[in-house]
């Protein structure tokens, strides 16, 4: 299929090691012409061959010359090879003119976002006009399966196609490029959602889809869907057919009267396959909005277009808010222009928020990646550089550093908020800080958990929040799996505590630290302080700004900051989530003053949990492998289930009766497995091996506490407890007397790890005396 990018006009610029260039001339039959077959729908993870023709132009192909086919760096695709004719992605090419044919494939052989580079040398002889080279994409001749397509879904995976026809280096990209649409597979698991925090009588929505292997809504589903709620909801039926236009459905303006915790169970026939909520109904001042503000797509580094991102935000992923977040260096004036169209369009307040705004993508040696957030369209984006620009018209508004970016923006009194985040370039929050532009730190996104990020800058009195977002590259905010590339976690969420759904809501809650974050769960979570005696609290960081307005009171909200006499408080919580409940850290700044579980030592079984997680240093090679074996001695497995799998093909499974092996990666969030055993538990015991260190437990030894073993790099570690055979209790409150320290803040949070695998953080209440 010959098609014309997506993301505006093609330039013939070299995809190569030297730098962009630019063929002289718009005759398009100098550089040769190319075809894609077949070119119909394919889906996610399957194998396939596809056959590529390019026929030589008019200044035909010398000795030594080439083509080129460049695919996104994002994609998780197989990756081509040449050596074995019946494994998986072979890649063979033949021509009908003279000399030979070399091929060499580079996961990082070209220019960002084409970094993954296929070439095709010509040598011993040369090629005229009209002569053909045919490229096979998984050729089945010798045996091979055919080549594996990605695991997501995309309008259109680009073969961008460049050629060398004077042996120069320079690969010039031809004038029509190809693509072939990616479309979901066959449906294996259902998902609904709701929200967590309403009001009685305020609506709400009730998103549904199903999902492939790989986490793609997808179209192939179809069923007569069941609901069947905990509490009576206006405007639910009671069934429906599910045969969504577009992979998913939404149930819009329903309410609850009553007071309550609404869960909706979802049966297809007599089977159960999703469950919503909680969605706490209750009165009060605040409502609780979902958002997931932080991912790009294929205008810069990322996949598929700005419309489909802001579609799939609202009607795939069921979002409140959300944001497109590209890197500032490759945002051009017109994606710039467009984008800001698009937020505008999108933005419905009381429904569905949406905030224009960029990543500045400074290095971490001044400032590293902050995302912006504006309040309103039409502001002008200050880049750290042009480094991957062509028009260099407005280099004069760049804000080359971090420092230089909070004084543009207060120089010009910009209406802005600003993440700290860990992406490529991770945030050096040592660098500067600015408290009234500044309100959060992402401490996970699909690139892994960051508790640093947060604990880094308590030192410093650094009052920020938690948020969580994706940051994903596949358009798909709010629902973002890591496929099978650079990511190794699922993309987080982010929970706004306010009184409604707009711009200027969610910019206070954002100012105000009054929001929490998830590893992409949804939970209900309050926390709150209750002071013996009348405190100060503080509208904004009185650091920076010391006439701020101040309010008298007796409790604070997660995010608040507050002056008080006490030294001691109560700090009280409670925890209503998706699944079980697994523990609670209450926490003042780094120390955990107390873990909180819904079970005691006399509740215990035969579950064991073994986890893996951490991760090798904070920059871009965070990822760490590992290869791994546990093996039960005198003890069969008599049920195993694995934790945070998140890429389906990675090795990971039970073998035999008594042992698991994996080889997975972490990226400083956790995975593992649950094992309940039988045996006779004093005589059974556990080896753990693994390229990271190895652990030798009698089972009987293994209780409520967690034994650790220390793997180096960074917080990376090997973690065995034991927990209830029965499923975990989903709801969870606690009430904890702190001692304040008398000098610096006392930022208290806590951490919540669910049964399943998620995590929850909230925003600390900083108090101070």
């Amino acid at each position: 299929m010959k098609k014309a990018s997506p993301f505006g006009a093609v330039k013939r610029s070299m995809v190569g090691d030297n730098g962009p260039s630019v063929w002289p001339g718009d005759d398009p039959s100098i550089l040769g012409s190319a075809v894609l077959e077949p070119v119909g729908p394919t889906e996610v993870r399957s194998f396939q061959t596809f056959r590529l023709v390019y026929t030589v132009g008019k200044l035909g192909l010398d000795d030594t010359g080439g083509i080129r086919v460049a695919w996104r760096y994002i994609g998780d695709a197989g990756q081509p090879q040449f050596n074995d004719p019946a494994a998986a992605n072979f890649v063979s090419a033949t021509s009908n003119g003279q000399g030979r044919l070399e091929l060499k494939y580079d996961k990082r052989g070209g220019q960002r976002p084409w970094n993954e580079i296929l070439t095709v040398f010509q040598s011993g002889g040369y090629l005229t006009q009209g002569d053909q080279i045919t490229v096979i994409f998984g050729d089945t001749s010798g045996g091979s399966p055919g080549m594996l397509t990605q695991t997501f879904v995309e309008g259109g995976r680009e073969f961008r196609v460049m050629a060398d026809v004077q042996a120069t280096g320079n690969y010039c990209e031809l004038a029509d490029q190809l693509a072939i649409p990616i479309v979901a597979g066959p449906p294996v698991s259902w998902h609904a959602a709701i929200p967590t925090l309403r009001r009685p009588d305020e609506t709400f929505h009730l998103g549904l889809k199903a999902e492939d292997k790989w986490g793609n809504p997808t179209a192939q589903a179809g069923a007569t869907l069941r609901l069947e709620p905990s509490l009576p909801v206006t405007g639910l039926p009671e069934q429906l057919e599910y045969a969504p236009e577009d992979r998913a459905i939404t149930l819009e303006n329903l309410t609850v009267a009553d007071q309550g915790i609404l869960r909706i169970k979802v049966f297809a026939g007599d089977t159960q396959v999703a469950e919503a909520g909680p969605l706490v109904i209750r009165q009060g001042d605040i409502a609780g909005f979902w958002g997931d503000l932080h991912g790009q797509t294929g205008e810069t580094i990322g996949t598929n277009t700005i419309e489909s991102y802001l579609d799939f935000a609202r009607n795939k992923a069921f979002l409140d808010v959300t944001s497109h977040q590209a890197n500032d260096f490759q945002v051009t004036a017109e994606f710039w222009a467009h984008l800001n169209q698009q937020t505008a369009l999108m933005d419905e307040p009381g429904r569905f928020t949406v905030f224009p705004g960029y990543e500045w993508s400074g290095n971490t040696a001044v400032g590293g990646d902050h995302n912006v957030f504006f309040r309103t369209e039409g502001r002008p984006i200050r880049r750290c550089s042009h480094a991957l620009l062509e028009d260099r018209a407005d280099m004069a508004s760049d804000a080359h550093t971090l420092t230089d970016l909070y004084k543009a923006f207060n120089d010009t009194g910009e209406d802005v908020v600003m993440y700290a985040h860990v992406g490529g370039r991770y945030a050096n929050i040592f660098y500067d800080h600015d408290p009234l532009i500044e309100t959060s730190v992402e401490m996970h996104s699909a690139w892994g958990t960051f508790e640093w990020i947060l604990t880094d800058g308590f030192p410093l009195n650094r009052r920020v929040g938690v948020v969580c977002n994706s940051d994903g590259h596949k358009g798909r905010p709010g629902a973002s799996y890591p496929g099978d590339s650079i990511f190794g976690a699922y993309g987080g969420l982010t929970c706004f505590l306010t009184d409604r759904n707009d711009r200027d809501a969610i910019f206070e809650a954002q100012r105000r630290r009054h929001h929490y974050g998830t590893t992409g769960c949804r939970m209900f979570m309050d926390v709150a302080v209750k002071l013996p005696s009348p405190g100060i609290l503080f509208d904004r960081n009185p650091d920076a700004m010391p006439d701020t307005k101040t309010h008298p009171v007796v409790e604070a909200m997660m995010g608040d900051i507050v002056r008080t006499d006490a030294r001691t408080v109560q700090f009280s919580g409670e925890i209503i989530a998706h699944a079980g409940i697994e523990r609670i850290e209450i926490r003042n700044g780094t120390e955990v003053i107390k873990t909180v579980r819904p079970y005691e030592e006399r509740d215990l079984g035969n579950r064991i949990r073994v986890l893996w997680s951490g991760a090798e240093y904070r920059g871009r090679g965070r990822n760490t492998n590992w290869t791994g074996r546990a093996q039960f001695e005198n003890a069969t497995i008599t049920r195993f289930e694995t934790i945070n799998q998140w890429n389906p093909d990675s090795l990971f499974e039970q073998r035999g009766s008594d042992t698991v092996i994996w080889k997975t990666v972490t990226t400083g969030n956790f995975m593992g497995f649950d094992a309940w055993v039988d045996g006779a538990q004093s005589a059974a015991g556990l080896a753990i091996t693994t390229n990271h260190g190895n652990l030798t437990l009698a089972l009987a030894d293994i209780t409520l506490q967690d034994i650790t073993l220390d793997a180096g790099g960074l917080e990376r570690k090997l973690t065995v407890f034991r927990l209830p055979d029965a499923p975990l209790q989903r709801q969870l409150s606690f009430s904890q007397s702190i001692s304040l320290d008398d000098d610096g803040d006392n930022p208290l949070w806590i951490c919540v790890t669910t049964e399943d695998g998620f995590q929850a953080w909230s925003s600390p209440i900083y108090l101070f005396r």
